[in-house]
């Protein structure tokens, strides 16, 4: 069965640069995220077409973590067609993702991500190409618009006549970057505009906010981005909340660490000893709302070993 007849609602893990790698797709499985679609963070389409041996590393899958979506990002229709050959034959993802809504500098300015916006065009043959390379089911993540949020009206059906499979859409524009509130209603017209299955993504962080994202977009599911970062276990929060299951126990401050230490341990197993300097990114997200926040997070960015991380854990734990 394809992920996007899954059913409804769809719940998924956004693909986030830097964070959602191997082992914080393991450790959200883990956490109870069964029925969770896995989006894994984007990949350069020119990388793997080189034969980037760090890029095509991080191609790599867990058994536990799918379904898997590997999202690329490229704005030459060939080199995107190509890289997902690569990434189907390599790791047999259960689907592709087209990052055409990436805000950051670095992106746009090389006509990739939320660029793409600009080229819909460009945009379908590369959904075109892509489409015509590979078997899996290929969506696209984009958002509103460059500056004016009625922009995805005319570009989401434009990826829907290319022949995508489905669409994300994080309820922001290009401009507005994360700053002010996700248009969930705007979302919600896109759902009217195409036939494909819609997910609403953006400013979802816990059971409330699914829910009223789910009901303002009439979206067919969800992604949650940055709400499960130093929150592994909001998938099963949500999925418990949206089955009529009621409202699962937050865990405690010593349960919230044992998270973070089994994250090390994942992070140590996939990379190595460096995994934990990796991992420092994600430090501030576990600590956030913890009395002695700031301390401990100096503490955090020099930890160099388990032995280090498991010491200050001991010191939260006493809080």
């Amino acid at each position: 069965m394809r992920w996007m007849d899954y059913e409804k609602p769809i719940i998924g893990l956004a693909p986030m640069a830097d964070f959602t790698d191997l082992p914080f797709c393991r450790l959200i499985r883990e956490c109870g995220a069964q029925q969770t679609v896995i989006f894994r963070e984007m990949v350069s389409a020119e990388a793997l077409v080189r034969g980037n041996k760090k890029t095509l590393k991080s191609l790599d899958i867990h058994a536990s973590e799918r379904p898997v979506v590997q999202q690329l990002f490229g704005s030459d229709p060939q080199a995107m067609a190509e890289a997902a050959l690569i990434v189907e034959k390599r790791v047999k993802p259960e689907g592709l993702d087209i990052n055409m809504g990436c805000p950051v500098h670095k992106a746009v300015s090389n006509f990739n991500g939320a660029s793409l916006m600009r080229e819909p065009d460009k945009a379908s043959q590369i959904i075109r190409a892509m489409k015509s390379a590979v078997s899996v089911p290929l969506s696209v993540k984009t958002r509103l618009g460059w500056s004016r949020p009625d922009e995805i009206l005319k570009f989401a059906k434009s990826v829907e006549d290319a022949g995508a499979d489905a669409l994300e859409v994080h309820g922001r524009t290009k401009d507005q970057g994360y700053a002010g509130r996700a248009d969930w209603q705007m979302v919600g017209r896109v759902v009217k505009e195409v036939k494909i299955p819609v997910l609403v993504n953006g400013d979802i962080v816990d059971t409330q906010t699914a829910q009223q994202a789910l009901v303002v977009s009439g979206a067919a599911g969800l992604l949650i981005g940055r709400g499960a970062l130093g929150h592994p276990w909001i998938f099963q929060e949500i999925s418990a909340s949206l089955s009529g299951h009621g409202t699962l126990e937050q865990p405690s401050i010593q349960q919230k660490m044992a998270y973070l230490r089994r994250h090390a341990e994942l992070q140590i197993e996939h990379y190595g000893q460096n995994g934990l300097i990796k991992l420092r990114k994600h430090f501030p997200w576990y600590f956030k709302g913890i009395p002695g926040f700031r301390q401990f997070r100096a503490q955090a960015v020099r930890i160099t070993t388990l032995n280090e991380l498991e010491e200050l854990i001991e010191t939260i734990g006493r809080t």
